[in-house]
């Protein structure tokens, strides 16, 4: 028991150092903690230690996948979702095929099926080993699709991976696989969304901060085990929950609850994600002595697993490139409909405009077919903020446009980490050449995080054009202008009480501080309802909504010293 606890603190220790250094050292933190981890299964104490995947698989990855959805911008994944499914689902399908045929050809006696299951471990990109990307100057529309993929892509690999290895062992199913597949996606999307809302409603009524979060640790277990047990996938559970949260929280939670959460969540990535290569460095000395007690060659199977790499970025290269061209025809075919846009815009504006917009819908029939009932003002306000938000995704496009270099950096980003090595290691006990399989997964995480992971910031910073920083900070100082301006807008809206003549009276104080609360409340609604619509920088509101929080905060503890 004490050489646990010492080495759960030395551990402990070493995570929050390597987070230190490896900045100043100009290397990726992930790739400094596997090295130490490597380093660190050469000692004596750590010669009985034996990693159990499933912890990875579902003690780790549930919270970190759920809090990587809850921090991330909604309307940017939506915006993104076409190609986050395309590299989530196809590409991981694709490659997993793929790959199945070329291990299949050269390991002898692997079969099909085998082969699959081990492109499908491999052919995920791990969330985890997608943070370096973040430290780099790269486009947020990069950060975004590489932060959607690796959200989903883990679920879609481990659905495969099942599916496989009942391939092995039964007659495949080409229909029953995809049906297999629907049903894993659709029943945890319903699970997700279902926790996710339950857990807002009931934390809303939890008004200490503290008990609040530690409910809040327990959503992404909530959403994956109902998940499992039902034969779906708990990862995607985990991750709808994450985003219902997300979206929905600032509405629905006091600022005292989420800054609780947003603390302490970034403590929980912070070890879960250290854990996670240290102990994937600490399995690499076992794995090697298992594949050399097999007879195998250590070798050969670094040999495949370079082979492997190479691979997986030529086949993801290849999937971007008509990627990125389908998403510009995109652009250029919706930047024709902004004129028409407009004109409905401006159109909606006035009693008269409204009126015709009802008729035109009614005319068309656009109204709710429910019933036979015509349109109505509820419905135009909707198609309004339907039209707004198309707006904004058409000048955001325009705006972050993908070149060749964001689709370099997308297909050099796409790293392989620890969550290969742990799925690897839930092939039944009977897979042929079972060693050889967890060494080849392991070889070609490791590659990848050093290679990929090693070079992708000096990539991203030889490529990237230069910036006219005086250009951007006009454009971010304009933006910043008009949502003051909105945030104006909605003070005004709220009726400021009367201010009594002669000393300030405890009840003029409340007063006050109810209505500065009213403002304050007003003017979230009002940057809510901005990044809903994704109408300005998503990062800028999150600053914006932060020190909303704050200046929220401060004043409720003002009035309690009271």
């Amino acid at each position: 028991m004490t050489e646990l606890l010492v080495i759960i603190v030395v551990g402990l220790l070493v995570i929050g150092a390597a987070t230190m250094i490896g900045p100043r050292l100009g290397i990726a933190v992930p790739l400094v903690l596997v090295v130490i981890g490597v380093a660190a299964s050469f000692l004596p104490v750590f010669a009985a230690v034996e990693i159990e995947p499933e912890w990875i698989l579902e003690g780790v990855l549930p919270p970190l996948l759920y809090s990587s959805a809850v921090s991330m911008p909604s309307m940017n994944f939506r915006r993104e979702f076409g190609a986050i499914s395309g590299l989530s689902v196809v590409l991981v399908v694709g490659s997993a095929l793929l790959l199945g045929l070329f291990f299949m050809l050269v390991i002898p006696g692997l079969g099909f099926a085998w082969g699959v299951a081990l492109g499908a471990v491999i052919s995920p990109t791990d969330a985890v080993a997608t943070s370096i990307i973040k430290k780099t100057s790269t486009s947020k529309r990069v950060v975004a699709i590489l932060d959607g993929e690796s959200l989903l892509n883990d679920a879609t690999a481990l659905v495969l991976l099942r599916t496989a290895i009942i391939a092995a062992a039964a007659t495949f199913s080409f229909w029953g696989t995809i049906g297999s597949f629907a049903y894993s996606v659709v029943v945890a999307v319903v699970i997700g969304w279902l926790v996710g809302w339950l857990n807002l409603v009931v934390r809303k009524r939890v008004t200490d901060p503290t008990v609040n979060t530690v409910i809040s640790f327990t959503v992404p277990f909530v959403a994956a085990v109902p998940a499992e047990l039902f034969g779906a996938s708990g990862l995607v559970a985990a991750v709808v929950a994450g985003i219902i949260t997300g979206i929905r929280a600032p509405r629905m939670l006091s600022p005292q609850n989420r800054l609780s959460d947003t603390q302490n969540w970034h403590t929980v990535e912070l070890v879960l994600e250290g854990a996670v290569f240290l102990t994937m460095g600490l399995q690499l000395k076992a794995i090697v002595e298992q594949v050399e007690k097999d007879h195998a060659g250590v070798g050969t199977a670094v040999i495949i697993a370079v082979v492997a790499l190479v691979l997986t970025i030529v086949i993801r290269a290849a999937f971007v490139a008509p990627l990125l061209a389908l998403l510009s025809r995109r652009i250029r075919r919706t930047s024709k409909m902004k004129p028409r846009l407009q004109d409905l815009q401006e159109q909606m504006t006035t009693p008269v405009g409204q009126q015709q917009a009802i008729e035109s819908m009614n005319s068309r029939g656009r109204s709710t077919p429910i019933g036979g009932r015509t349109a109505t003002i509820r419905d135009l306000d909707r198609f309004a903020r339907r039209v707004t938000k198309m707006l904004a995704d058409i000048d955001y496009f325009r705006r972050e446009r993908l070149g060749w270099r964001e689709g370099l950096t997308v297909v050099w980003a796409g790293m392989r980490g620890a969550v290969t090595v742990a799925a690897v290691q839930t092939l039944p006990s009977e897979t042929p050449q079972r060693s050889v399989l967890v060494l080849v997964a392991f070889a070609v995480a490791a590659f990848s995080l050093l290679v990929q992971g090693g070079t992708i910031g000096p990539l991203v910073r030889m490529i990237s054009p230069k910036v006219d920083q005086n250009a951007l900070d006009k454009e971010s100082e304009t933006e910043r202008t008009k949502i003051m301006e909105l945030m104006r807008k909605s003070a005004q809206a709220i009726p400021e009480p009367s201010r009594p003549d002669g000393e300030p009276t405890l009840e003029s104080f409340q007063e006050q501080r109810k209505y500065r609360l009213a403002v304050l409340e007003a003017q979230r609604a009002e940057l809510l309802d901005a990044r809903d619509n994704g109408i300005f920088d998503a990062d800028v509101l999150e600053s914006l909504l932060a020190n909303l929080d704050a200046s929220q905060i401060a004043m409720e503890m003002r009035g309690t010293r009271a």
